[in-house]
């Protein structure tokens, strides 16, 4: 598959990764990583070369198929020589040990990957992100499973997307051994670490347990609506993540959620956003986009779980809070089209509000029960694999394609149904 225009200096199309198995040990008084990332991947065409996406580390070693290998590095890119020419279809276990001083990668939407915080780390790395900490494909297409291996002061809990199934303790270090996932896309892949007490699918930090624990009491009834709305939840668990500091929006990976200490007030004032984040459980991380170009089938659909979770709760309908986005955005400018945004509005929330319309057009056209029917069906279909605005057009009704495309492919605003 073509890469998208959008990040046209990360992945490598020439090639697949089917598995990472990362052995990762970091220092939080130095901000130190180091680790060995093992890819089994297989090739796509013949090649003598291929390329990773690295940030600054320094690289200790490459190897493929345990044999020692030649590589460059400069500019976030890993250009590893074959030892000798593969074929096409041809399988390579390619090994990078790295070590170095993680930092977010910078983006147009300010740094994403690895971060500090003041008393741990985050991963939060949509969309190019993922090389801050791990060589990698780094293309939302190239799924792959991951097995996690991280070493750190005992203090610290480690959260990744994995189960953990093994922990170790020696010499104030403790190493948390973690299950391989799902297929997900690098994007997706974490790490948290953090002072976190632990329950029911929320850590946070102790002195905020009061006010979490109500904030967030709600993801099971949102879990069981969503599941009924959207189809069987695709992951084996999932766990919501509040950091001790302060963050500008929570951030979705692959069986976790991150929101800020912020986002936490006692009220269920940012309960919107804890169903927002749950819902990408299924638009994002089963399903991903191949590219970037496709971020509505991400945003619209968990804008739309807000609206559909506003309604079953007790809060407005989707079709009033359909009614009022409709009127705000008729009054900002229409300069887009939701199939194709451009990089710089990848996030814009014109974008996540539009797709959500989208979704409710169709909804009410085709009526509750035939479009989550469909919905459902979409999921099933797709579940841990890609997805493109094509294949949902595709798999729609034929009959309300002129529909679909206006919202899609138009910029005028449609009508509000």
């Amino acid at each position: 598959m073509a890469l998208s225009p959008y990040f046209p200096g990360h992945g490598d199309p020439r090639y697949g990764v089917a598995h990472y198995d990362l052995d990762l040990r970091y220092r939080l008084s130095t901000n130190w990583l180091s680790g060995t990332a093992t890819l089994s991947a297989r090739t796509v065409e013949p090649l003598v070369d291929l390329e990773l996406d690295l940030g600054p580390f320094r690289v200790n070693s490459a190897k493929v198929d345990g044999v020692g290998v030649r590589h460059t590095h400069r500019a976030g890119r890993l250009r590893v020589l074959l030892d000798r020419p593969r074929p096409a279809d041809a399988p390579l276990s390619i090994e990078i040990a790295y070590a170095g001083r993680p930092h977010p990668v910078a983006s147009p939407f300010g740094g994403v990957g690895w971060e500090e915080l003041t008393d741990g780390a985050m991963v939060a790395s949509q969309p190019t992100g993922a090389p801050s900490w791990f060589p990698c494909n780094d293309r939302p297409d190239d799924k792959a499973t991951y097995s996690l291996t991280v070493s750190t002061a005992s203090a610290y809990q480690v959260l990744t997307n994995g189960a953990p199934v093994a922990r170790r303790r020696a010499a104030g270090a403790t190493t948390w051994v973690f299950a391989p996932t799902e297929p997900m896309a690098t994007y997706l892949a974490s790490v948290q670490i953090g002072r976190y007490q632990t329950s029911e699918g929320l850590a946070c930090p102790a002195r905020l347990a009061g006010k979490a624990r109500h904030d967030f009491g709600r993801q099971s009834q949102m879990m069981a609506l969503f599941t009924e709305r959207f189809g069987p939840y695709p992951f084996a668990g999932y766990t919501a993540v509040v950091t001790d500091d302060d963050l500008e929006i929570p951030v979705e990976a692959q069986g976790l959620s991150i929101f800020g200490r912020n986002h936490v007030d006692g009220r269920r004032g940012f309960e919107r956003l804890v169903a927002h984040e749950l819902a990408h459980q299924w638009f994002g991380n089963s399903l991903t986009l191949a590219r970037w170009n496709d971020i509505w089938l991400h945003e619209g659909f968990a804008a739309y779980a807000e609206w559909i979770w506003s309604e079953a709760s007790g809060g407005e309908s989707a079709a009033e809070l359909a009614a009022r986005w409709h009127q705000r955005l008729s009054a900002m400018p229409q300069d887009f089209t939701l199939a194709d945004p451009g990089p710089a509005l990848l996030f814009d929330d014109r974008v996540y509000k539009r797709g959500a319309l989208t979704l409710h057009h169709l909804r009410t056209t085709m009526g509750d029960t035939a479009f989550f029917s469909m919905v459902r069906a979409w999921t099933a279909a797709h579940r841990h694999g890609s997805v493109s605005t094509a294949a949902f057009l595709a798999h729609a009704p034929s009959e309300l394609e002129p529909l679909l495309s206006s919202w899609l492919y138009g910029r005028a605003l449609p009508r509000f149904p």
